[in-house]
């Protein structure tokens, strides 16, 4: 699998920081990306568990508004499917990830949106819709608190994805840390690099290139192995890798 040098991506690893609004430590990335080219966005809340779609929407405008954009929701338009289709820019929530990919099948809405982004449309996803631009969501830290038709996802990104990475371990915790885990993961699947993104950070996919924002480093795990990269680092070798 390869980068479609038409994805522009915008993927965070959360929705907040501590002492911040919602997606407030994302303005400048978000006006960055679709300020002065972009007035109406499509935001898809389908990760929401307890299915609050509206308070979802109006908690999230603001941010979207500070970047000069109208949020509007799927689950307010008769058509989905036409209104994905008529998208000037996507956006996708947080959540439960398995729930999200489940909602997405079982509309028949998830190739439409892979079609729509591959073509140039812009995509911001945060924590479960980060997970939805890898090829899978095998590396979500979410419960399957419900079984998706099948695991693949959008495919946007030739590598894998964990938001909300730390490296805590906590004292007299005697279970697998998140780094153990998604090393387990690269052992199993040694040419599937994976990304752990820390609170407050995200991935600019644009031209073809990759960019760490934020100000932590990314924790990259590929083939057993572990290593941090700073945002002023190259990860153009996550597409080497791939390839």
């Amino acid at each position: 699998m390869s980068l479609d040098p038409k994805c522009r991506l915008l993927l965070l690893s959360s929705s907040h920081t501590p002492a911040t609004a919602y997606l407030e430590h994302a303005r400048r990335y978000l006006r960055g990306l679709l300020g002065g080219k972009v007035r109406r966005v499509l935001f898809i809340p389908y990760a929401r568990v307890d299915g609050d779609y509206a308070g979802y929407l109006a908690r999230t405008r603001p941010a979207f508004k500070a970047a000069g954009c109208e949020l509007a929701g799927i689950h307010d338009c008769a058509a989905p499917a036409q209104a994905i289709a008529e998208a000037e820019a996507l956006a996708v929530g947080g959540g439960n990830t398995f729930l999200l990919l489940h909602e997405l099948y079982t509309r028949g809405l998830l190739r439409r949106l892979r079609q729509r982004i591959v073509h140039g449309v812009p995509y911001v996803g945060w924590s479960a819709g980060t997970n939805l631009a890898c090829s899978t969501i095998r590396t979500t830290n979410d419960m399957p608190v419900i079984w998706p038709r099948r695991c693949q996802a959008l495919a946007l990104v030739p590598f894998q994805i964990n938001p909300h990475y730390i490296d805590a371990h906590p004292p007299a915790h005697t279970g697998e840390t998140r780094a153990e885990r998604l090393t387990e993961f690269t052992l199993l699947n040694p040419h599937t690099p994976v990304v752990g993104l820390r609170e407050g950070s995200a991935l600019q996919v644009e031209d073809g290139r990759i960019r760490l924002l934020g100000r932590k480093s990314a924790r990259i795990f590929c083939g057993g192995r572990a290593w941090n990269v700073a945002p002023r680092e190259s990860l153009q070798f996550l597409l080497e890798q791939a390839a």
